[in-house]
């Protein structure tokens, strides 16, 4: 036994997935990134409004790198990035400082509602510690901000996995929506 394979306590690494799922974990990353950031250069952008946001990476991860995941199912999806959204919003309106504690209690806060909804997502807690440390631009959009771009977000997100997941050989999205 190597010396890492004892480090690891003599466990085995996960299997590794084939060409076929990584190719179509790129494209539906590829496109569902790609539609978000394409809709908030060119529609919601030049009205003051912003539809990227960095959490959206990790839940392409999810959606797109692992379907199956209950982590990734539309219910985790929409209500994680939402909740969270809204209750960032709400510690930054209602917690004036000190800034470690209003990032910690929008995260904190988030992970107890995810978790008391059923709606566990773990991009959900950088979606409140966004709300929370966005600046000028997030702030302005006050609650707004859980609709655009956290759910709207999400949703064209969703709709790029339930198509792209769906065409793949093998795959099925979502598992369950609720």
């Amino acid at each position: 036994m190597s010396y890492f394979a004892k480090m690891r306590g003599g466990a085995q690494r996960p299997p590794r997935v084939g060409l076929n799922e990584i190719l179509w974990s790129f494209a539906g990353a590829m496109a569902g990134i790609g539609l978000v950031a394409w809709l908030h250069e060119d529609m919601v952008g030049p009205a003051g409004l912003t539809m990227l946001i960095g959490s959206f990476g990790a839940s392409a991860v999810l959606l797109y790198g692992a379907p199956k995941s209950p982590l990734a199912q539309p219910r985790n999806l929409l209500g994680g990035h939402f909740l969270s959204a809204l209750c960032g919003v709400a510690v930054r309106l209602c917690l004036p400082g000190p800034h470690w504690l209003v990032c910690a209690l929008a995260v904190a806060g988030a992970i107890a509602l995810m978790h008391a909804t059923g709606t566990l997502h773990p991009p959900g807690g950088a979606t409140a510690l966004i709300a929370v440390t966005g600046g000028a631009k997030i702030y302005a959009l006050g609650f707004l901000y859980a609709v655009v771009p956290a759910l709207s977000g999400a949703l064209v997100m969703l709709g790029v996995a339930l198509a792209v997941n769906n065409l793949a050989p093998g795959r099925r999205y979502p598992e369950y929506w609720l």
